[in-house]
């Protein structure tokens, strides 16, 4: 076997997600496993480089995991320059992704980061053209295809369990503290428009893909946005204005490849949880249906399906959930981010297909950017299809 060290520059490794699903349970995991075999005899061993604005708590990440503490920046450019750096990856504030992502290709690093990746689809698209024409690779994050529970619910779809699907039914969030006796679970920015926060720029692009990878190309957009919650505290305690929306209804229309699907999603942060996980969809379809979160799936089929009867005078003797059976594991499922990051390792390094680029990452900015404007203008809008 030979080794080859590839240096990745890790970009906001300081924040909840950077640092505890891409350093610790992506990269960091990757090391503990010894490499990523490319399957040719070589092994990618990967070296962050963690790079961020507080010079104080990346010294504390590469004291506490044992990392080289020459590999730590607080100047992006500098990182920019350096020829030892393969790939650049972001996790920071989404108000700053699309210029130092541009910043990071006109380098000629392989990009791989967190979504959105702009703040309007037509810095998307750029960001798509620039890497295309420098020749660069990318990849944008979409965890949720990842997720045990998804995974077994496109094991149906490919096996035909549903037959015709007809609709899809998805309940996503979490009651976030407002910050004021009991301390928010997001940062405060997340709730601040003008920081690129949102419920809807944040949610609407993994709908997207989750809709598009599994069901089909989405259509049209009919969306509500609306702040529930008007102050919230921030980190120091203070109260400030929430401006972005913190909970969102939308209602998408799919072109499916047995005919039109419906999904409905909604999405909030001011919700406490009555459901087995924090999101699940339900599928129903002509010859059956299923529940899937997180990490299960329940499924009803056509020849097991109860008959309900309606008869609001007398008290339900039976639990509706018994009524379902789990859909076996069937194999290990490794941390979703992890499985994305082996796969966009291989695709720069041997070569792999992988279709989850810039471009992909810009049909979710467009999702976010038409749900905003179907809110504000109270119409169903078309979503056309985009390309460079």
């Amino acid at each position: 076997m030979t080794r080859k060290t590839v240096r990745i520059a890790m970009n906001g490794v300081t924040g909840r997600m950077g640092y505890r699903q891409h350093l610790v349970r992506s990269i960091l995991a990757l090391r503990e496993q010894g490499g990523l075999d490319l399957g040719d005899g070589t092994v990618l061993w990967p070296e962050p480089v963690l790079v961020g604005r507080r010079e104080h708590a990346l010294k504390a990440l590469a004291e506490r995991h044992g990392l080289d503490r020459a590999n730590i920046s607080t100047d992006v450019d500098a990182v920019l320059a350096d020829d030892s750096v393969d790939i650049f990856f972001d996790a920071a504030m989404t108000s700053g992704r699309e210029e130092i992502l541009k910043k990071a290709i006109a380098a000629g690093k392989h990009v791989y980061t967190e979504k959105p990746t702009a703040t309007g689809l037509d810095g998307a698209i750029e960001l798509a053209r620039l890497a295309r024409e420098k020749g660069v690779k990318s990849g944008v994050v979409q965890d949720k295809l990842f997720l045990p529970g998804l995974l077994k619910l496109k094991r149906l779809i490919d096996g035909g369990f549903f037959g015709r699907i007809l609709s899809v039914r998805g309940e996503f969030g979490y009651w976030v503290f407002e910050g004021d006796w009991q301390e928010a679970q997001r940062p405060s920015w997340n709730y601040r428009s003008e920081d690129g926060g949102g419920i809807v720029v944040d949610m609407f692009p993994h709908w997207e893909y989750v809709l598009h990878e599994l069901f089909g190309r989405v259509t049209s957009v009919t969306a509500l946005a609306t702040t529930h919650i008007p102050t919230r505290w921030d980190e120091n305690g203070k109260p400030y204005d929430a401006t972005a929306d913190d909970s969102a209804y939308g209602i998408f229309e799919i072109e499916g490849p047995q005919g039109p699907v419906v999904a409905q999603i909604n999405s909030s942060w001011d919700v406490r949880v009555n459901r087995d996980e924090l999101v699940e969809f339900q599928v129903d379809g002509t010859e059956g249906s299923a529940v899937a979160g997180l990490r299960n799936c329940r499924v009803q089929h056509r020849s097991s399906t109860p008959k309900p009867v309606w008869n609001p005078d007398l008290p339900a003797t039976y639990s509706f959930r018994d009524q379902w059976q789990e859909v076996p594991d069937n194999t290990e499922f490794d941390n979703g981010f992890k499985v994305q990051w082996e796969l966009f390792l291989k695709h720069v390094y041997a070569g792999a297909d992988y279709h989850w680029d810039l471009l992909a990452g810009a049909r979710g900015v467009q999702m976010a950017e038409l749900g905003l404007k179907s809110s504000a203008e109270g119409q169903r809008l078309d979503v056309p299809e985009i390309s460079l």
